[in-house]
């Protein structure tokens, strides 16, 4: 009977002493699932998922001629993107792609930034108004409306809203950069009509609410928008079709010549990596590298 016992009291101290093990091993691996860093579980080694805008993008065409991504070869033009990059036709296709892809970076406006992604240092400087305004911040461009010949009354009154001190007001708020040193106030005119815009995907979420303003005070006013492109917009203008173009890029010599232009605000073009990315800044040199093939891997960025 005392062996019996002693045998039992044995058997019960050996499985209090593996329940203890394993109740500690538990707590040990549900602390380690409860705490991913992202710095832990990127792969430096993974290969870069290069997003770029399409060919008619204003936003491409400055990114890529600011980067030194296009170059003049022979006295041609050329964009020497990248084989194999994901070309987008829409900021918010491009912020998606990188939200979704943990080793992805793309470039979209300053004004488009979100907390769904993470926008990066280029040379030390974060992207922002303030940084934009000052010209530290490397990567900028303007942002234009073009029209062809002589403007019509409606559109002279559109663009005077636009260049107030209401109008620019609404630049500011959606974290662009005004370009008019004091502008004056606005009155409504009570004008009525049609205005017809195309053009840039970067420029056309300032214009929906600049229009959205200048109906406040003119509400005889409608607009018909279309948004596919800065080449797209010059091209209507050019054409007639639409009454103003909205460019994300300078123009070309041949399109200046064309056609009258209002810099109605600047913007940075912010690059944006996946919020897992710990990789926080990049140098305008690792940009040009990764844009056309010389970086190909995360554990390249120093």
């Amino acid at each position: 009977m005392k062996k019996f016992l002693s045998i039992a009291v044995a058997s019960l101290l050996a499985a209090s002493a593996l329940v203890g093990c394993g109740g500690q091993g538990t707590s040990s691996q549900g602390g380690s699932s409860s705490s991913t860093p992202s710095e832990d579980s990127f792969k430096t080694s993974s290969a870069i998922t290069v997003i770029a805008r399409d060919s008619a993008s204003g936003t491409r065409a400055a990114f890529h001629e600011l980067m030194g991504v296009i170059q003049k070869q022979d006295g041609t033009t050329v964009d020497n993107l990248v084989v194999g990059a994901l070309e987008f036709d829409g900021t918010d296709k491009v912020i998606t792609a990188v939200e979704g892809d943990p080793y992805a970076i793309g470039y979209i406006s300053l004004g488009s930034v979100s907390d769904r992604i993470k926008a990066a240092k280029v040379d030390g400087v974060a992207p922002s108004s303030e940084t934009v305004k000052d010209g530290s911040y490397p990567v900028a461009r303007p942002f234009l409306l073009v029209t062809n010949g002589e403007e019509n009354e409606l559109v002279q009154d559109f663009l005077a809203y636009i260049a107030s001190a209401e109008g620019q007001e609404i630049v500011t708020s959606k974290n662009y950069i005004s370009v008019e040193e004091s502008p004056a106030p606005y009155t409504g005119s009570g004008k009525s009509g049609t205005i017809k815009l195309a053009g840039s995907t970067s420029v056309e979420p300032l214009m929906q609410v600049l229009t959205e303003g200048y109906r406040k005070v003119n509400p005889g006013v409608t607009f018909e928008i279309q948004a596919q492109g800065s080449s797209q917009g010059i091209k209507a203008a050019m054409d007639g079709t639409f009454d103003i173009g909205m460019s994300s890029r300078e123009l070309t010599d041949e399109e200046a010549s064309a056609l009258n232009s209002h810099v109605i605000a600047m913007d940075g073009i912010a690059v944006i990596v996946n919020n897992e990315n710990p990789v926080e800044g990049f140098t305008s040199e690792d940009l040009t590298a990764i844009y056309t093939g010389e970086i190909t891997t995360w554990d390249e960025i120093k």
